[in-house]
């Protein structure tokens, strides 16, 4: 055991200097999940596969290989590839079927065929006016009744089976998911189990009216596709680097089948996935894309030939007054990534304080309120999806939608727009983080949609009553229509979409690919560039990376740079479990294995003696255990474990460990930079770094030590007026709802028991 050689006052400050660990840690947010994830060593899983290159070469050189077996080895990756993509196609086309009739039956039923949805069922007839679609009942306050407990049904339902079979599958899971491709295992979150119950409750939780999506679920799910099929292969299972591979490519597929962009979806991986991409991964996660989506198509859930409901086409060009409008779309679409990002964390810090015990009821709440007003909007009573496509549509003589009625009030339609804009964007604060299967882009698009709507509305009213303004001479002179409202809507989607993810390049592709023209690139680019200026300058990045940060996930963001102005020294644990190699100072096995029982250390430097402790080299947990488990016969807890390369001389005695000893471990100096030590972390991807002192070893530091550090100093400068006055705020809210749900249980045992007592402990 080394002790502190070698500390500043800033060490001492954040460490304990007896025992090394991290001090005050329970009141840093950001570390608090740090031990639910083991990190990957890159270098060691490289090395490892280097070796098994060479095996391989060595073994056809030496024998007579059939094309049959070098065609199968070449072609496996491939096929493996095409077959998560299959998977990931059909999921997603089952979802959207199964959604679509959940969201139809809160409204009514087709009697004719009660598996079809209204769509469906209304295929050859106008909605409004179709027979084979009924009503739950003649009398409207009926109707609304079954709509709201149907709605509470099916979220009771997605609440039910996450908490009971599966709590990984709630949420969106796209912050886990950069973790884990990063260099980190999370056991259990990419399982069979969270395949299934994220692919079940995730309709449900959508057709229940909550103000969730499927896009970050569709992430998740196709990742636990690739994850789950990878590892029923030995060769991927035991290739970290592979895995990681098939993690982008299946993460990149996710996206595809949700917007329907295979294009958009390998950019999404590239951007906000990977931290570290190279050529044969981008093609991969484009094959992969390509089979998902192609998949998809040949299902054609939709029965229109569409990949997505809101997938539109614009016959229409736009014009450059129209510039100053799309401005204003972008600069919403940066307010509301950063308003929406702001106090959904609040939301989310209220839950985990005082609704952690009480997720299901949670739910229930939250589907019932939004059930109960959304009922009386059409923008917010139908589904998110179904919206966007009635908000999207370029209007035209056939439209059968209200708001392409030109005899509707469009007074009424505009603050029913409006009115859908604030409470789809106050449900979206709440309602993301709680234990069901949820995303924030289709929310988020849905938002920005409504809003767009409604300013392409201010747009067109402009234009019709000012025609011979010479701002609008570039419009058409032959009567057609000059402003599109619908595509108002479409670049609202793109702006908060982009506002809450932080993404650029992804966002244009995606709704480039949904338009199928060129001819809104431009606008497009414009309104994702001022979106992106805004979150820039005032906001903290997108709703992913502020989760990991919030819910205490281990991720060095590559594309960040950090700026720490300190030494290794500040970070590092001087404090470390060596073996030395000196003959004389040999532990027992009954030593080594009483050692192995007490840490949890993944690796263990060599030194030379206690006294004079070079580094020697490094020995893995599981070279150590392998060792151990083909230990020559004669061995016992006396025995000798020798961790020199030369042979013990009492070899009868004795285990060696010398031909597993990595003779060559990454080591820096004390005076190192942080900032170093972080690239070396980034580019290369070791586990750990020995630091030295003149030669001699004086500590470790990992990924997560270089994390904490971070985490903590910026604990200790926090504004802690600011989180007390946070909390004290939360405080009063939580007595506010505990006196009205009291209220509630004594008027409710009164009425039904005659007995104000009888749910109060309930």
């Amino acid at each position: 055991m080394l002790s502190d050689t070698y500390s500043d006052s800033r060490s001492e400050v954040l460490r304990n200097r007896e025992t090394g660990e991290w001090i005050n840690q329970h009141n840093v947010r950001e570390v608090k999940r740090f031990d639910e994830f083991t990190t990957i060593d890159w270098v060691e899983d490289e090395l490892r596969e280097h070796w098994k290159r060479l095996s391989k070469n060595r073994s056809i050189n030496s024998r007579a290989t059939s094309f049959k077996d070098k065609l199968i080895s070449a072609t496996q990756n491939w096929f493996v590839l095409a077959f998560m993509g299959i998977v990931i196609g059909l999921i997603a086309g089952c979802l959207n079927i199964i959604t679509a009739w959940l969201a139809s039956i809160r409204l009514g039923h087709c009697s004719g065929n009660f598996y079809l949805n209204k769509t469906f069922c209304c295929w050859d007839q106008d909605e409004d006016k179709c027979t084979n679609w009924i009503s739950w009942s003649r009398i409207g306050f009926f109707n609304y009744i079954i709509y709201v407990l149907i709605s509470i049904l099916l979220a009771y339902s997605a609440a039910i089976l996450v908490k009971k079979y599966a709590p990984s599958a709630a949420g969106s899971g796209i912050s886990e998911i950069k973790c884990i491709v990063s260099g980190f295992v999370m056991r259990g979150f990419l399982g069979w189990w969270t395949l299934l119950i994220k692919s079940v409750g995730l309709p449900l939780a959508i057709a229940s009216g909550l103000s969730v999506g499927k896009e970050g679920p569709s992430v998740h799910y196709a990742v636990c596709v690739g994850n789950s099929i990878a590892k029923l292969f030995g060769k991927y299972r035991r290739s970290a680097s592979k895995a990681r591979e098939f993690l982008t490519a299946t993460s990149a597929a996710g996206v595809a089948v949700a917007f329907g962009s295979p294009m958009g979806g390998v950019l999404f991986s590239i951007e906000d996935i990977s931290t570290v991409f190279q050529l044969s991964t981008i093609w991969k996660s484009y094959f992969c894309s390509l089979i998902a989506v192609t998949t998809l198509a040949a299902l054609n859930p939709f029965r229109t030939g569409q990949l997505v409901m809101f997938e539109v086409t614009y016959n229409t060009n736009w014009h450059y007054f129209e510039i100053p409008f799309y401005i204003i779309l972008g600069v919403f679409g940066g307010v509301y990534g950063i308003v929406v990002s702001k106090f959904n964390l609040r939301v989310v810090s209220f839950r985990k304080k005082y609704l952690s015990n009480m997720a299901v009821r949670e739910v229930i709440i939250l589907s019932s309120l939004t059930a109960c007003f959304c009922y009386f909007n059409e923008f917010l009573r139908l589904d998110m999806t179904e919206t966007m496509q009635i908000l999207f549509n370029e209007c035209d003589a056939g439209s059968e939608y209200a708001i392409c009625n030109p005899n509707s009030r469009k007074v009424s339609i505009f603050m029913s727009l409006i009115f859908a804009t604030g409470a789809r964007m106050v449900l979206t604060i709440f309602t993301y983080g709680c234990k069901v299967p949820a995303g924030i882009f289709v929310p988020s698009m849905a938002t920005g949609a409504t809003f767009g709507r409604a300013l392409g509305m201010i747009v067109e009213k402009i234009q019709e009553n000012h025609k011979d303004s010479s701002i609008f001479l570039t419009c058409p002179a032959n009567g057609d229509k000059c402003i599109i409202p619908g595509t108002y809507a479409f670049l609202g989607a793109a702006a908060a979409l982009s506002g809450i993810t932080h993404l650029t390049v992804t966002v244009v592709i995606i709704m480039f690919e949904l338009t199928g023209a060129l001819r809104y690139i431009i606008p497009t680019m414009i309104v994702v560039a001022i979106t992106k200026s805004i979150n820039d300058k005032y906001g903290k990045g997108g709703i992913a990376e502020q989760m990991i940060k919030f819910n205490g996930l281990p991720l060095i963001e590559s594309k960040e740079e950090y700026r720490f102005n300190t030494t290794v020294n500040s970070a590092m644990s001087t404090i470390t479990v060596a073996f030395p190699s000196d003959e004389a100072e040999s532990i027992s096995l009954h030593q080594l294995k009483k050692l192995l029982a007490k840490t949890t250390y993944n690796g263990f430097p060599i030194i030379q003696s206690t006294a004079h402790p070079r580094v020697i080299g490094y020995i893995t947990r599981a070279d150590i255990e392998y060792n151990l488990e083909n230990a020559v016969s004669g061995v016992n807890e006396t025995s000798k474990c020798n961790f020199n390369s030369e042979k013990s001389q009492n070899e009868e005695n004795c285990i060696e460990f010398g031909a597993v000893v990595n003779r060559h471990p990454f080591t820096v100096n004390v005076t190192t930079t942080l900032e170093y030590v972080l690239d070396v972390f980034v580019k290369l991807g070791p586990r750990f770094i020995l630091v030295e002192q003149e030669g001699l070893l004086v500590g470790i530091i990992t990924r997560k030590d270089i994390l904490r550090y971070e985490y903590t100093v910026h604990a200790m400068h926090s504004d802690n007026d600011v989180e007390s006055s946070n909390s004290e705020f939360d405080e009063r809210v939580w007595n506010l709802m505990n006196y009205f749900a009291t209220g509630l249980k004594k008027n409710v045992g009164r009425l039904l028991h005659n007995d104000e007592h009888r749910y109060i402990h309930v």
